[in-house]
Parts: structure tokens; sequence; C-alpha cells
């Protein structure tokens, strides 16, 4: 899917060819939508395949003999509960070429999405390295959003946890430690090849550039120090709920051993006067009220010992 963007008076509108100083957003491509960016817009299909391809880091190339600018940025994304990651991160490829700005990723995501509802008012497609610059803010903006979203998560797992015996509360944590994982290793890829953007000084053409790019690095940088301390608190968690699991269960099997004594000791007083010799007081009236009291009394003094010793 290719949608060609401009700045307008009235905000971002929608054309459709691209012209100078337009935005062309490209979701998923087709092999003829990649053949018309590569015979239209004159893109090397090498840099679509990498902005494609799962798998790439971040980083960025400058080739000036052939006019373009190719940075790839790894964004969160949000795949759904019930799965084995709920959390991944995917490539986002930002092509400067020949007057226009071109965005590519296998996948529909939120990152773009505020560009187009006029989320910032700084933002012109004529602008390029600009637009840059707010897809950058607006993807450490959705990490930080992402680590408040499994903090939450992780919290009403916690609170399962503590009464919990079984092992599914903690594979549910290790879901989110594999998310964490993603996003710790994205946003530190992500923050060197910031850094060597700033080296390079391609957004110094502006002092408010280059504002902003020092704004989206240590928005960068605060979503490394909640990676890593979300991590921390995750792994610490997940070892301390194991052996809480392991208690509950052994206190569970305790209570079952005391139960099961209580239970056999009526019938172990009862086998025992049931025996078919002679015994004291067999003769008696109350031969069977006093077999029935002595289990009862036994009975009774075991479930007491147990209760004090905090056994149920």
């Amino acid at each position: 899917m290719i949608n060609t963007y401009k700045t307008s008076e009235q905000g971002l509108i929608q054309l459709e060819k691209a012209v100078t100083g337009t935005w062309i957003n490209v979701v998923d491509p087709t092999a003829e939508e990649i053949q018309f960016l590569t015979d239209e817009i004159e893109i090397h299909p090498d840099l679509i395949n990498y902005s494609l391809d799962s798998d790439e880091m971040p980083r960025i190339e400058r080739d000036e003999d052939e006019g373009y600018t190719f940075i790839l940025l790894r964004i969160p994304l949000f795949q759904g509960e019930n799965v084995d990651v709920p959390y991944i991160t995917i490539p986002l490829g930002i092509i400067i070429v020949d007057g226009v700005i071109v965005t590519v990723c296998r996948h529909e995501t939120d990152i773009l999405r505020p560009l187009l509802n006029g989320k910032y008012r700084g933002l012109k497609t004529g602008k390029r390295y600009r637009f840059v610059l707010y897809v950058f803010l607006e993807a450490a903006a959705r990490y930080l959003a992402h680590l408040r979203d499994i903090n939450k998560t992780t919290e009403a797992l916690e609170d399962q946890l503590q009464k919990s015996t079984r092992n599914r509360e903690v594979l549910e944590l290790v879901k989110y430690q594999k998310s964490l994982t993603y996003f710790a290793t994205a946003l530190r890829s992500n923050e060197v090849m910031m850094e060597r953007v700033q080296r390079m000084k391609l957004f110094n053409q502006y002092t408010e550039d280059a504002d902003l790019l020092e704004d989206v690095l240590t928005e960068n940088q605060q979503a490394i120090q909640m990676t890593s301390i979300a991590t921390e608190i995750l792994s610490s968690m997940m070892d301390a709920f194991a052996s809480i699991i392991s208690n509950n269960l052994n206190g569970v099997l305790k209570a079952l051993a005391a139960l099961t004594i209580i239970v056999s000791l009526p019938g172990t007083v009862a086998s025992f006067f049931g025996m078919n010799v002679e015994l004291p007081g067999a003769g008696h009236p109350l031969a069977f009220t006093s077999v029935f009291g002595i289990a009862i009394a036994l009975t009774a003094l075991v479930t007491f010992i147990f209760y004090k010793r905090d056994w149920f």
C-alpha cells in the first residue's frame, strides 16, 4: 500500500502522485509497488528490502553520488496478549531522495498515525530532516507507552502470583521478559544510530532541529533506563515468585498430610479394638461409647497440635 501526503494550510492532505516536498508512506508493498518505487521515485530496491527485513538493525547510510539518505529505525509493535511475545520490534526505513521522503514498513504501525493526525504543529513534509526527527520522537514515545503497559500488566500478574501454585503466571511473566529484551536491544541500537546522525550534523541547518534531536536522544535514553529497570524488577520478581509458588505448594502438601493423619486416627483406633482377640472391657455395656470417645479425643488432640503448629 502506498499513500502520498503533502503539508498544506489545512494540514496533511493526500495526493494522487508524488511531487517535490511530499511524504510517501509505504506499508507491506507488493512486487508491483516496489517496482513503481524503483522506477518512478528512483529508490534502489535494496533499500526497500532492508526496510522489510525483520532482522535488520538500525543504521544510517548516505550516498551523495546517488543523492539519497537512508535511515533504518527499529520501532515497537504490539502483537496482542495471546501470543508468545506480546511486544516485538520491527524495522522502519526512512529514505530521503529527490525532494521527497519515503517511509517503508512491513506492518501498519501506530508510530506514523500521530503525524497524520496533526500532533506536531511544526511538521512539514518539505522539511525532510525535521520530519525524520518527529518520527524518532514518536518512536521513543511509543516505547515509553508500551513500557507503562507492560508494568501495569506485570503488576496485575503479581497479585495473582501471591496465591498461585501453578506455573501459568510465571510463564506469562516470561513472555513480557522476552519483550523487554527486544526493547532493550532495539533502543540501544537506535541510540547508536542517532548519535551517529548527530555526529554527521545532518540536522544542524536549523537551530530548532538540533534542539529537537537533543530531545529525541533524551527520550530514547529515558526509554532505555525504563527498560533496564523493568527488566531487573521482572527478573527479581520471577525469582521471588518461583519460591513463593514452591512454598504455596509445600503448604498445600503439608495440609494434606495433616488431614491424612487426622482422618486415619479413628480408623486406627477402630481397627485396634476390632481385633478378634480378648480385650480389656470388651464385655462392658459402654465399650463402644468408650472406643468412640477415645477416637474422637485422639483426633481432637492431634488436630489441636497441628493447628498450633500452623499446619493448616
